[in-house]
């Protein structure tokens, strides 16, 4: 501390020796916070974390459907859709750096921008984030479906949510090792059909041989073209940004957030290349899948030509348990940390800032997710179309206002003249997120309105009772916090 004697401090030693790192806890103290939940999450737990859930094999379920808008690009496609969304990965690197805390992009807009900008962007990625792990469960019901015929879709329901809801109370510790176990199950997988396609390739099979036109087909390529089979691919995306609602569970560096969110996004970019390249090379001198079941089965139709039926039915069983237990496993720990951290600042009900004494996880959060979970998978069981188109807008207007955070924050408020990182960047990934959040589907975008409206009018009724929150502090004028947890 200021002002204090350093014992056995050698004669002439220098006193502009830089002054030793603060620890994690001592960020957050700053912030008003206290420190409840666990750290033990390293880089390495933070970017399987992040694979998990972007899911290494997503381009399994809907290959076909970007084929068609990309008239058979497809590698392409997750080439653009790496270098669009990395404007937002950046983003929110700058955002961690800026708040260690928990919440993700509702702690950020809401101190970069302003409390009701926080409210805001927390309702908006709810959406996505609540709506996720439902889509999940049905996926993966109806995936097994076809199986085992015999059993109906709510039970299976009923079994991931049970067992996620279980791992997810048993501590992030826990979850880490069963995240890193499924992440290898479908790294497996994934390495199998990458073998079996290059043997096929090479013997030629369908007609397969080598080539460059999944990159660039100059016959069909059009930059119209490109970014309307962007608006499907880049979805593929979403989920690096939940590592930042674990920004109070890291061990060491709290910029390791930042880093994990970034490599996590190349690395599982560099899959999804990889991976369509060589399944659009199975379908030479195509740019079509003619019918719908072609189109929803082709990633597993090129399996089947590649390996055999065995392999086929090997896809089937891990997309289902990619993304009904690994993939809703990491959505339920995002949801209830973002729940957690809105219920400390009182936006949402004081009692899901509950932490376990002795896990430290937000266990009524966690369950609040099952509950809402397992009902809504219930009653819409089975009806994919409909909520996949909801499921993404609330991310993308999220995503946006994470921007505007970036520039308000360091440019106004701070007063940084950093024009590249703070202005250029997230202008750049405001256009892009934009441009795919127009392009949107109607239903997506009927649906997300009356969300954010709905939003809206708890914000004005929580204004209008004097309930509002003060989330806009910065570190000058929360440091004399230390100590106290918010309101």
């Amino acid at each position: 501390m200021a002002g204090d004697t350093i014992p056995n401090q050698p004669t002439g030693a220098s006193s502009s020796a830089p002054s030793p790192q603060p620890s994690p806890e001592a960020e957050l103290r700053k912030f008003g916070y206290q420190q409840e939940l666990h750290r033990s999450l390293s880089l390495w737990d933070l970017l399987v974390y992040g694979l998990v859930f972007m899911v290494p094999i997503a381009p399994f379920a809907i290959f076909g459907l970007v084929f068609n808008a990309s008239h058979g690009m497809v590698p392409l496609t997750y080439l653009i859709g790496l270098v669009a969304m990395l404007f937002t990965a950046l983003s929110y690197r700058t955002m961690s750096r800026a708040f260690p805390v928990a919440g993700s992009v509702y702690s950020y807009a809401g101190r970069g921008i302003g409390d009701s900008a926080g409210f805001i962007a927390g309702w908006a990625i709810l959406l996505d984030y609540l709506l996720v792990p439902t889509l999940l469960y049905v996926t993966g019901a109806v995936a097994l479906a076809t199986v085992v015929p015999g059993v109906p879709q709510q039970v299976w329901v009923i079994i991931f949510v049970v067992f996620n809801t279980v791992v997810n109370l048993a501590g992030i510790r826990f979850a880490a090792w069963v995240n890193l176990a499924f992440l290898i199950g479908e790294l497996v997988i994934l390495a199998m059909f990458v073998v079996f396609a290059v043997i096929a390739i090479g013997k030629g099979a369908n007609g397969a041989h080598w080539s460059l036109t999944p990159f660039f087909n100059a016959d069909e390529f059009t930059p119209s073209l490109m970014f309307g089979a962007l608006s499907i691919a880049v979805l593929s995306f979403l989920g690096f940004d939940a590592i930042s609602t674990l920004s109070e569970e890291v061990s060491g560096d709290t910029k390791l957030i930042g880093r994990a969110t970034v490599l996590s996004l190349c690395m599982v970019a560099l899959l999804f290349v990889a991976q369509t390249y060589l399944a659009a090379l199975l379908v030479p001198g195509r740019t079509q899948f003619d019918t719908e079941d072609a189109t929803n089965s082709a990633f597993y139709d090129l399996s089947e030509a590649a390996a055999g039926h065995w392999m086929l039915v090997v896809m089937a069983v891990t997309v289902a348990l990619a993304a009904a237990v690994a993939n809703s496993l990491v959505a339920q720990a995002a949801t209830s940390r973002l729940l957690y951290s809105m219920g400390r600042d009182r936006t949402l009900p004081k009692f899901l800032a509950h932490i376990s004494p002795g896990r430290g996880v937000p266990d009524r959060a966690v369950l609040l997710v099952a509950a809402l979970s397992l009902f809504l998978s219930l009653v819409f069981v089975g009806q994919i179309g409909f909520l996949s188109t909801l499921v993404n807008f609330g991310a993308l207007v999220a995503f946006l206002l994470l921007h505007v955070s970036v520039a308000v924050y360091h440019l106004i408020k701070k007063r940084q003249r950093t024009y590249g990182m703070h202005l250029v960047v997230p202008l750049v990934g405001f256009v892009i997120i934009g441009y795919v959040l127009v392009n949107a589907g109607t239903p997506a975008k009927i649906g997300g309105l009356i969300w954010l409206a709905v939003g809206i009018v708890l914000l004005t009724i929580r204004k209008l009772t004097g309930r509002s929150s003060t989330l806009n502090l910065d570190e000058a004028d929360a440091g004399h916090q230390d100590g106290v947890s918010a309101r």
